[in-house]
């Protein structure tokens, strides 16, 4: 847990410095990566929006085509990167990082996605794109969520 606050605290600290922003969409994560950047303190200047859009029509509200979700499913990497994409442009943010995935249960309006693993994408100040799809062993959905918001916080690390 220790190792986790550190890289929290690295990322604050890096985007304090370079004087960057961050914004999060966040669907099966559930505002885990938005809670563990408000852990540190400081993160009121660099977070700027965070948002929960655990069902596809909050994702189309905020901005990721539904042809993109129609094509691809909810659970791909192009909707992880819309949703980068869109949070970053909605928030007019530095930094913007989108998570999917289906967890713990098969979702009934995705039923051909596989369980258990997570999209997510992260598109810097540069526009540059981390894409990542992460498995998920079956834990408590805490576990899970703590585990993807760690790979996340290291891929954020590697592009700021």
């Amino acid at each position: 847990m220790g190792n986790e606050i550190n890289k929290w605290n690295k990322i604050v600290t890096k985007l304090i410095d370079q004087n960057l922003t961050i914004a999060t969409m966040e669907s099966c994560t559930g505002g885990e990566i938005a809670s563990e950047i408000t852990n540190i303190s400081g993160a009121s200047s660099v977070l700027k929006e965070s948002y929960v859009t655990y069902c596809n029509e909050a994702k189309i509200k905020q901005g990721v085509p539904a042809d993109i979700i129609e094509k691809y499913t909810v659970y791909s990497q192009e909707v992880a990167i819309e949703m980068a994409k869109a949070v970053k442009r909605q928030a007019n943010s530095d930094i913007g990082v989108g998570v999917t995935g289906q967890l713990g249960r098969i979702d009934p309006n995705n039923p051909f996605d596989k369980l258990n693993y997570v999209w997510y994408a992260i598109i810097n100040q540069n526009e540059e794109l981390e894409v990542r799809q992460i498995s998920v062993p079956n834990v408590e959905r805490k576990e899970q969520k703590d585990i993807i918001a760690d790979a996340v916080a290291t891929s954020i690390l590697l592009l700021i």
